[in-house]
């Protein structure tokens, strides 16, 4: 076992403290090593060192178990696969019952389980097996859920496991000794009392932060897998401004334009926009009074533009239709037209996409983005596609409209975005999300109307559905 580690400062917070622990560790990294982070407060550490190492990112939920009357103090840990590790000298020295024992066991259990749906969905794990796997935290103070993760690596077939902090006691290579292949540390300060006195901010790490790192992290990883894939296709074909290789020419420049279908008999505009290497294309399904060049949702799809994700704003019906409003409120025409529209994108095509397909997103995987009447269009095109739809989001959406039949067929996970003040149409959204039979999360956006004008409003609708479609959309990568 090599064990590092060196004297004390203080890090200014957990990413710098990645960054610093990632040029410690001086591993090569690639798709042959992983990083596993303890959420919630080691995945901002393990992001940080993932991206240093080129490697993919992944959780192993740990959940300490404390000593009933102070909880700070660990006593053991429980994680996934049924892991347990108990700290038998402080359950003995603080005279913890065996019903004290479970009864803190059964609630952090729940937590556990609840933590691990959140943030991983129904995705599985990474395949660590014949891997080199490190294992972060933000610091090590007992060590129980430490022990407990690299436990969990090691049933899971990881070849060899790194345990790596930013902090810990001096003694942590005593405690841990045989837990790990090596243990990296960059600070072991003496005396240590807890892990946030040498950190300047240690505030607390919330779940949105732990999704959009992860989300980050499989994109990443998903346009790094796409470029090895295009250089062993052809090697000749270089960006000439990376030197790496393109599936054709085209790849290394961006598409912007407008462009006009004709779906159902009708001419429908729309504009196109798809940054290199783009991880998935969102269609924007907009309501009544509302077009392609809505300045809300230009604003959440540039959001998206900027995050890696190619973008449709189109246009659902014609000028001459948009005055009538039972056009607006026709769902199944919307709908119909809006599946169209997916199809031309590849969506559902298969292998051999047909020459109508648009080049610039027949192999791109694809989410919805539905805006009042458009959310309601969306979930239809989202039961009639079935796996081709891999995400939808509705903004200050009318999910209700799509009707009991269609709600129960949708199988793309779905996020409702509501502000609290829209209080009607908040109602309908609660009611319509209990219909639904796939994942599915209500968001509530404080302080906001119907159309999100207030101050701050709107960019949190965009970091909301951003992370959704970064959550969902990028496919996993197989194992090399």
């Amino acid at each position: 076992m090599h064990v590092t580690g060196t004297h004390f400062t203080h890090f200014a917070d957990r990413a710098d403290a990645g960054r610093r622990l990632a040029a410690r560790l001086g591993h090569p990294g690639g798709p042959d090593t992983v990083v596993v982070a303890l959420p919630r407060g080691g995945v901002p550490v393990a992001a940080e060192v993932a991206e240093a190492l080129d490697a993919p990112l992944d959780i192993c939920v740990i959940r300490k178990l404390g000593v009933p009357y102070q909880p700070e103090l660990g006593m053991g840990a429980i994680g996934e696969d049924g892991v347990r590790v108990l700290n038998e000298q402080v359950i003995r020295l603080a005279s913890v019952t065996d019903a004290q024992l479970a009864g803190v066991e059964r609630r952090e259990r729940t937590e556990l389980e609840r933590r691990a749906r959140r943030y991983r969905g129904d995705r599985p794990p990474v395949d660590v097996r014949g891997r080199t796997v490190v294992v972060v935290d933000d610091g090590i103070a007992t060590g129980s859920t430490a022990r407990a993760a690299c436990r969990i690596v090691r049933e899971r077939g990881a070849a060899r496991v790194v345990l790596a902090v930013p902090v810990a006691p001096a003694d942590w290579t005593d405690r841990l000794a045989g837990v790990a292949d090596e243990l990296v540390c960059v600070e072991t300060p003496s005396p240590f009392f807890a892990i946030g006195e040498f950190y300047a901010d240690f505030s607390q790490t919330e779940d949105e932060e732990v999704l959009r790192l992860l989300a980050e992290a499989r994109g990443r990883e998903q346009r790094d897998r796409r470029q090895r894939e295009r250089e062993q296709q052809d090697p000749k074909q270089r960006d000439r401004t990376s030197g790496r290789a393109l599936e054709d020419p085209s790849a290394a420049t961006p598409v912007d334009r407008e462009l006009v279908l004709t779906v159902g008999g009708v001419r429908l505009a729309g504009r196109l926009t798809v940054p290199v290497g783009a991880l998935g294309v969102v269609v924007f399904a907009h309501g009544s009074g509302s077009g392609r060049n809505s300045p809300r949702n230009r604003y959440v799809a540039d959001q998206l533009n900027r995050a890696g994700l190619a973008t449709l704003l189109f246009d659902l019906l014609t000028e001459a239709e948009e005055p009538d409003r039972r056009k607006v409120f026709d769902v199944g025409l919307l709908g119909s037209r809006l599946t169209a529209v997916a199809r031309r994108l590849g969506a559902g095509a298969g292998e051999d996409p047909g020459p109508d397909v648009l080049p610039e997103t027949r192999r791109l995987p694809l989410g919805l983005f539905g805006a009042s009447t458009g959310a309601a269009a969306a979930l239809h095109t989202a039961a009639e596609l079935g796996p081709a739809v891999r995400a939808v989001v509705s903004r200050g959406g009318r999910p209700d409209l799509a009707g009991s039949e269609v709600l129960v067929r949708v199988s793309a996970p779905t996020l409702l975005v509501v502000g609290s003040l829209d209080t009607t149409v908040l109602d309908l959204n609660r009611r319509a999300g209990r219909r639904l039979r796939c994942e599915s999360e209500l968001a509530v956006v404080p302080g906001a109307t119907h159309l999100f004008e207030e101050p701050g409003t709107l960019d949190q609708v965009a970091e909301l559905a951003r992370n959704w479609f970064l959550r969902h959309l990028p496919e996993p990568a197989p194992r090399p």
